[in-house]
């Protein structure tokens, strides 16, 4: 189920001050977030976000397209390595 309309996007408060205070410096570093449940704003366009999928940080390069998304969605934590029953039939 999704978000009412009437709250508005959910979005942590420290990363509102981190993007903006990125966005002021002028420099392109990586702004480290741990917050995967925020959503993506009009604000954060062309920005680089690390974001923490529990091992380490993916960098986001933000664009138009995800606007409306969760950070989460563009960091996956579970990698695939393929499934065994596919190494047998490869040998045989």
């Amino acid at each position: 189920m999704s978000r009412s309309v009437w709250k508005g996007p959910f979005v942590d408060g420290y990363l509102l001050n981190k993007a903006e205070t990125a966005r002021n410096s002028g420099r392109n570093e990586i702004i480290k977030i741990w917050s995967r449940r925020s959503t993506i704003l009009p604000q954060f366009v062309g920005l680089v976000f690390g974001v923490y999928n529990g091992k380490k940080f993916i960098p986001v390069q933000v664009s138009e397209n995800m606007v409306g998304h969760k950070f989460g969605e563009f960091s996956p934590t579970r990698t695939f390595t393929g499934h065994s029953s596919d190494k047998k039939a490869k040998r045989g």
